[in-house]
């Protein structure tokens, strides 16, 4: 039977590009209703897209395999935003006011469209995440309503180079495929394994993805600091590959084997772990080879941590992503943060029923594709596809939606929620209604400015004629 209302999110990783659609049921639990995997190691590297056809090829196999299994047309997609080069950013908008000014939400927006307004050099802002406000010497969270003469917005803005936003988006287009909504993969993730109470008492995210690392850093429920760390699971690979084997072969070893922290008393000198019939190494070289690594990661983890909350880190950290499965991970998170607090989010907060083992099994390579699929609020089923339809069959056309037809306006900073990144078209419609508003002021003050000009040439007339007739009288009245 063809499902007739779903939601579809698509995750970009860098192993496998993954496509999930999912039922939204009406105690708030989301139904897996199928999962579409493939392989996209060859064509995305660190999180972005380097090769525009293979991706856009295989973003259309993803979208045709869950249409065959949902029996129905899909209208548009959800999509996660992330990998290497997203930073953040702080930024401060300062406005005067004069004396006894109360703030208004409209000085608010002013500053925030203002934040969105700055421009980096090849960098595009994907999403600005209020900090908070200073009234005259006080820090608010919302000002609105407090008399003050000096109002100052601080902003962290996430960026991400221009070539790879406009690549993402390009791949897209190129598959036919239309963007409900685009969501910073991170924040989707940090909504969907982080506890209120772990946000708001301030914590460290830590995805452990297979070509990149991901820290978000969260203090009194706002997102402090966001970078990604081009290191990851296949590091780790590389390294034991280095020992003269296939990288499937030390894959296989690395997840046997492998553990991120192992007591020097538990190491057996003795002990060989072989490579192949004629060949093994030393237990306590690989393990050096695998620790050597994980302790790379996690140093330049905790060199991402700002120093102002690495000691206000009340709720801990917080591992997930396929890397957190490895052994004693945490434990070698804890042995160089001294942070006794931490856990391994193996699967999101959201009640996710499903059959499929990719989604059973818990592992936490899930979880950030769930919490975009979790954004998701609008009804990605398109018409029904007919079982009966062959080559030969005589079919009406597809009406194809577009990603410019989704948001056929341009939406305000303000009507967005944090972590939605505006796709390309949409962001294209914000610059042509803005070019439009500045030519229609542009006109207007032209316009302003002639009948000005025609009004003080009349009145220079008058005043010439004026002067000309009182000459004129003076010398009558001499001659009289």
């Amino acid at each position: 039977m063809a499902a007739k209302e779903f939601i579809v999110a698509i995750e970009l990783g860098s192993s496998k590009m993954t496509g999930i659609a999912g039922k939204k049921n009406l105690d708030g639990s989301i139904t897996v209703l199928a999962v579409v995997t493939e392989e996209s190691s060859s064509f995305i590297r660190k999180g972005v897209v380097y090769n525009i056809d293979k991706t856009a090829q295989c973003i259309s196999n993803i979208v045709k395999k869950l249409t065959n299994t949902l029996k129905t047309e899909i209208a548009y997609v959800y999509v996660g935003v992330g990998g290497q080069s997203i930073r953040s950013v702080r930024n401060n908008i300062v406005k005067n006011l004069p004396e006894d000014t109360i703030v208004t939400q409209e000085m608010v927006n002013e500053l925030m469209d203002g934040n969105r307004n700055m421009s980096y050099q090849d960098q595009e802002i994907l999403d600005a995440a209020t900090q908070e406000y200073k009234v005259d010497n006080q820090y608010q969270m919302d000002p609105v309503g407090i008399q003050c003469t000096r109002l100052e917005g601080n902003f962290l803005n996430i960026l991400w180079r221009k070539l790879f936003y406009r690549n993402l988006n390009k791949c897209f287009n190129l598959a036919g495929v239309a963007i409900a909504d685009m969501y910073l993969a991170p924040l989707a993730l940090a909504d969907s394994v982080l506890t209120d109470a772990e946000k708001r008492s301030g914590c460290v995210l830590v995805d452990l993805g297979a070509d990149t690392t991901t820290v978000s850093v969260y203090f009194k429920n706002v997102l402090r600091h966001l970078a990604v760390i081009p290191l990851g699971g296949n590091n780790v690979t590389k390294d034991i590959a280095s020992l003269q084997m296939e990288e499937s072969h030390a894959e296989q070893m690395k997840l046997k084997y492998g553990s991120a922290f192992t007591d020097n008393s538990d190491i057996d000198n003795s002990m060989s772990i072989s490579i192949d019939n004629d060949r093994s190494i030393e237990s306590r070289k690989f393990v050096e080879i695998v620790e050597g690594r994980v302790q790379e990661i996690v140093e330049n983890v905790w060199y991402q941590v700002p120093s102002e909350y690495a000691d206000r880190l009340l709720g801990g950290i917080v591992l997930t992503g396929g890397g957190s499965n490895m052994k004693n991970i945490e434990t070698a998170f804890r042995n160089h943060t001294h942070i006794e607090k931490i856990r391994t989010a193996k699967f999101v907060t959201q009640t996710i029923t499903a059959k499929d083992p990719i989604i059973t099994a818990r592992d936490g390579k899930m979880n950030t594709v769930l919490g975009i699929l979790a954004k998701g609020d609008m009804n990605c089923a398109g018409e029904e596809v007919d079982p009966t339809a062959d080559l030969f069959t005589e079919t009406k056309p597809a009406t194809t939606t577009t990603t410019a037809d989704i948001h056929r306006e341009p939406r305000k900073v303000t009507e967005i929620g944090q972590g939605v990144v505006l796709t390309e078209a949409e962001k294209q419609k914000a610059e042509e209604e803005k070019r439009r508003q500045e030519e229609e002021a542009a006109a207007k003050a032209a316009a302003e400015a002639a009948a000005l000009a025609a009004e003080e040439e009349k009145d220079n007339g008058l005043k010439a004629f004026g002067k000309k007739l009182g000459n004129f009288i003076k010398k009558m009245v001499a001659e009289e």
